[in-house]
Formats: C-alpha cells, sequence, structure tokens
C-alpha cells in the first residue's frame, strides 16, 4: 500500500480540549505562541546543529529570522485551536526557556508507512544547548511520554526523534 503524502489525522473524542499547561517535575509546559517569538528564534538559531542530531528532519535548515518564526508559530496557534497539532513551549520552574515539544498526526513530520499506521501521534521535542547539558533533552522526553497517554486521548505515541533516550518507552 502507497501512502505517500498521506496524514493520519489525530483521533480526538468529541469534545477533548487539549491541555494549555501542563507540569512534571521542574518542566513546564504551555502552548506555544506568537507571544514566545523572541525567546523561540534566540533558542532556535543558537541550537540548529543539536536540533538536527537529536530531533531529526528537514527543520531548521538555517537561522530563523523573526519574520518566518512568525508566522510559523501563529500557525502553530491555529493547529492547537482547531486539534489538528499541539505544539508546547518548555520552561524550566523557574521560567527559563528550554525548547519546545510536538504532537502531529502521524503522516506529517515523518512518512507514513504502513508499520507507522498502528500509532496515534507523532511526538518530537528539542531543546537548548544549555538545556541539553542541564539533563533537559531525557527529562523532556520522559515528560512527554507521561503526558501523551495521561493528558491526551493517545495509547500509542511514536516517538520520531532521531536521538532517543534510553531507558524509554519502546517504539
Amino acid at each position: 500500500m502507497d501512502l505517500t503524502g498521506l496524514v493520519k489525522s489525530l483521533d480526538l473524542p468529541a469534545g477533548f480540549r487539549p491541555p494549555r499547561d501542563l507540569a512534571h517535575e521542574d518542566i513546564r509546559a504551555s502552548v506555544l505562541t506568537r507571544a514566545d517569538l523572541d525567546e523561540d528564534v534566540a533558542g532556535i538559531n543558537a541550537s540548529l546543529d543539536l536540533i538536527a542530531r537529536t530531533r531529526g528532519g528537514g527543520w531548521p535548515t538555517a537561522p530563523v529570522t523573526p519574520e518566518d518564526n512568525y508566522t510559523d508559530l501563529v500557525w502553530h496557534e491555529l493547529e492547537f485551536r482547531e486539534g489538528y497539532s499541539f505544539s508546547y513551549v518548555v520552561r524550566d520552574d523557574s521560567g527559563r526557556y528550554l525548547g519546545c515539544a510536538y504532537l502531529y498526526p502521524m503522516g506529517r513530520r515523518v512518512a507514513l508507512t504502513e508499520e507507522l499506521l498502528r500509532y496515534d501521534v507523532d511526538v518530537s521535542w528539542w531543546v537548548t544547548g544549555e538545556a541539553y547539558d542541564r539533563g533537559y533533552y531525557t527529562k523532556l522526553y520522559e515528560a512527554l511520554a507521561r503526558w501523551v497517554v495521561t493528558e491526551f486521548p493517545f495509547r500509542s505515541p511514536y516517538f520520531s526523534n532521531q536521538e532517543l533516550p534510553e531507558p524509554g518507552p519502546a517504539q
């Protein structure tokens, strides 16, 4: 079966309202919005190589501009509101910017295959270099593994990052 270009929509129950704020240990996540623009641009641009190595995928290919990132953030807001995908800015409990986390429909970030049809959400994330050095890459992975099945109606998450911390949820 050729699934090229197809995206499997998130299966959400009628009336589901995604959490706007999430907490786990000293990690705090809130809906990613245009209000996060300055920290997001700085965080992305300071972390290009780390994002490519850990998250993988085709983004970002170069430093982001405030104008282009503003468009992306507004798009994330719209998708969150419509229930198409859920994007969060992540901070520590003192408010320090750590990075971002994304819950996407299967096939949007990673090409859909017959094997991937069994998963119900594509989970990815990235953190800044400083956050990575402080262990937040792994801590955020653990938080996401918990949130995706306790705060959302997903039972079969697919963690699509290139670098997956060990130990963790089975793929």
